[in-house]
């Protein structure tokens, strides 16, 4: 598995509910995303962040996925260029399930 994960960097002073709302109405186009089994925002608004946390099942997918087109409109929704971390993700503890995900 693989997790990459995009900062943006809010100007001014963020709005948590105007925040919200974007990322309701964005969260829909991640339905269905070949290789992608699960995303997470995240608001940080006392750094002025939001950060977008993909967990996919292979780098390759993630790559096929973030496309210039993709860097282009996630620029304009958050008025910012985001900045790209990546991991390899080995093992996720499924919690609730009491269970392990271990990559391969």
């Amino acid at each position: 598995m693989h997790t990459v994960m995009w900062t943006f960097r809010l100007a001014g002073t963020p709005d948590g509910d105007q925040l919200v709302d974007t990322i309701r109405a964005s969260a829909p186009m991640y339905y269905g995303v070949p290789g992608l089994i699960r995303k997470y925002y995240c608001l940080a608004l006392e750094r002025r962040e939001a950060v977008g946390i993909y967990l996919w099942r292979s780098r390759e997918d993630a790559e096929r996925f973030y496309t210039p087109q993709w860097r282009d409109m996630v620029t304009a929704r958050w008025g910012a260029a985001p900045e790209r971390q990546d991991w390899d993700t080995p093992v996720v503890v499924e919690s609730g399930e009491s269970k392990l995900v271990v990559d391969g």
